[in-house]
C-alpha cells in the first residue's frame, strides 16, 4: 500500500507493509533453517540410540563377568567356569538353570537365586536389531547387535561383543 502526498514541492511516497517478494524470501529462509535443524536432530537421535546400545551391552557384559566370577570353583585353571546358558521365554528347566532373556525374568542364576540383572535391556527403536546372546558350551559367549552409525571405534552394522571386547563382526 503506497500513499502519495506533497511536502514542500516534493512528492513523497509512504509505503506500509511488505511486498510479496520480501515475504517469499523470508519464508524460504525459515524453511531452509528448519530443514537443517530437523536433519541435525535426527543425527543426534541416531547417535543417542547407538550410545544406549553400547551402554546396554557393556552393562550385560558386566553382569556376565560377575556371574562368571561367582561361579568359579577354586582357581580359574583348576575349576569349571561357565557363562550362563540361555533359555528363551516359555522354556522350562527341570533342574537349576540360568536365564538371560529380555522377555523372561532378566538375568538370574536360578540355582542359587542370585539376580545379576533385574531386566535385560532391549534394543531402542527404531533401527538396529534385537540383542542376541549365544553360548555353545558356557566357556565363551557372544552378544550380537547392530549400530545405525559410526560410534567410537565401531562402524555402522553388525557388532559382536565377547569377553575380549567389541568388534565389527558377526557372532560365530
Amino acid at each position: 500500500m503506497t500513499r502519495v502526498f506533497r511536502k514542500g514541492g516534493e512528492i513523497m511516497k509512504i509505503r506500509k507493509g511488505f511486498t510479496l517478494i520480501e515475504l517469499l524470501v523470508v519464508i524460504a529462509i525459515i524453511g531452509i533453517l528448519s530443514t537443517l535443524a530437523v536433519v541435525a536432530l535426527n543425527n543426534a537421535r541416531e547417535k543417542a540410540r547407538d550410545a544406549k546400545r553400547i551402554a546396554d551391552i557393556k552393562q550385560v557384559q558386566t553382569a556376565l563377568e560377575l556371574y562368571f566370577t561367582d561361579n568359579q570353583t577354586g582357581y580359574p585353571f583348576l575349576g569349571t567356569v561357565t557363562y550362563p546358558i540361555t533359555l528363551g521365554s516359555g522354556t522350562s528347566c527341570t533342574t537349576a538353570c540360568d536365564v538371560l532373556d529380555e522377555s523372561a525374568a532378566g538375568f538370574v542364576d536360578t540355582g542359587v537365586g542370585t539376580i545379576y540383572m533385574g531386566l535385560v535391556p532391549a534394543n531402542p527403536s527404531p533401527g538396529g536389531t534385537a540383542y542376541t546372546y549365544d553360548t555353545t558350551d558356557g566357556s565363551d559367549y557372544c552378544i550380537a547387535y547392530t549400530l545405525e552409525g559410526d560410534t567410537g571405534g565401531l562402524v555402522a552394522g553388525a557388532v559382536a561383543a565377547t569377553p575380549s571386547g567389541m568388534t565389527n563382526s558377526a557372532c560365530p
